[in-house]
């Protein structure tokens, strides 16, 4: 008989903040097209579970070496949520307090992370959408003294994407064929920072960026309006979408980078509900669990598989757990309690019986 083996990663860490990065991919074998070979980077694998620890810990490392950022100083930021778990997972191994700017149209389960990690959480109306929280953030800053983390306009995010997401890559396909790389661009640092290397090291890769149909700012051909670095307002083609970590109502100045620089070759549109379907396929079809920016960047792979050669190979990125979209469409119809089927299964022995409904 055969059984799994494991033997340790032969190496101690100093620290929770040493385990970011070197994220698996994983091969997709069930629910993808016969004719291609897909791949996940499954960033649910990083310690706070998302790909936005790995520009938490950049951002507060880089201030620090730079003298940007002083002892004890508090650290504010606008975030989705992913960015500020991420952030309270840094800070409270670095002893900074935190201060989260958030819109309160967002999960419950993430402001709440973020407070179990020890930072503090600012609601801000959702009327007034993303723009809100980052006036609200920079607004704390200047008043207060504060660290903002600047995750939208600072280069400490996509050089992270750089120096660790796209060697990750290189080194996972290293004499491996790869013809597409797929992803979603919420603050624009993975897109970023690893296309800056890709289009270097392996030209032949397809590099194909999706963001929400409804919210199609990019696709839109209308340009940000910025004062410096800073969006001046919203966007005028955002419109509210369910693709959490997606598409704040401007264009970030990092995705900037990859628009000018033209280090996409494709941005394709993609439903909310596809990506959530598409979720719920992977994890019940594959075991892989991830949220609807993952569903999403997957529904869009799907579509581009579609029509791409025998024998293509394609890597998607999945940014985060699904586990910090239990109150959202995600989990939509997934029942609390027995459903008809299993309390059939129940009444079908006599251990145990639950009371009757």
């Amino acid at each position: 008989m055969n059984i799994r083996n494991t033997s340790g990663r032969g190496h101690l860490y100093g620290s929770i903040l040493d385990t970011v990065g070197d994220t698996p991919v994983i091969r997709v074998n069930r629910i993808a097209p016969d004719h291609v070979t897909v791949y996940v980077k499954a960033e649910a694998f990083n310690p706070a579970a998302s790909v936005k620890d790995r520009l938490a810990l950049n951002i507060i490392e880089a201030a620090e070496r730079e003298g940007r950022l002083k002892p004890g100083q508090t650290v504010v930021e606008a975030t989705s949520g992913n960015t500020g778990i991420g952030l309270a997972m840094v800070c409270a191994a670095k002893g900074y307090p935190l201060v989260i700017t958030m819109a309160d149209s967002f999960s419950v389960e993430r402001r709440l992370l973020m407070r179990f990690l020890g930072a503090r959480v600012v609601l801000t109306p959702r009327a007034e959408k993303a723009m809100g929280m980052y006036n609200k953030a920079k607004e704390l800053a200047e008043k207060n003294g504060w660290f903002l983390a600047r995750q939208f306009e600072t280069k400490d995010n996509a050089d992270i994407h750089e120096s660790t997401t796209a060697r990750e890559i290189l080194s996972d396909f290293k004499g491996e064929r790869l013809d597409y790389w797929v992803t979603g661009y919420g603050t624009g640092g993975t897109v970023s920072g690893v296309a800056r290397v890709l289009r270097k090291e392996r030209p032949e890769v397809k590099i194909i960026c999706t963001e929400p149909a409804n919210a199609a700012l990019v696709g839109s051909g209308i340009a940000q309006e910025r004062v410096g670095d800073n969006p001046a307002k919203g966007h005028p083609a955002w419109q509210p979408h369910p693709i959490q970590g997606w598409t704040p109502d401007f264009i970030p100045y990092v995705l900037q980078e990859a628009i000018d620089g033209g280090y996409f070759d494709e941005m394709l549109p993609v439903a909310g509900a596809d990506g959530i379907a598409w979720s719920r396929r992977l994890a019940a079809e594959e075991g892989i669990f991830t949220g609807i920016s993952g569903g999403s960047t997957f529904a869009t792979a799907m579509m581009v598989a579609e029509t791409a050669p025998k024998g293509s190979v394609f890597l998607v990125m999945l940014p985060d757990t699904g586990e910090r979209y239990l109150s959202t469409p995600l989990f939509d119809g997934i029942e609390k309690e027995m459903t008809p089927e299993e309390w059939e299964i129940s009444r079908s022995s006599p251990a145990a019986q639950m009371p009757s409904e």
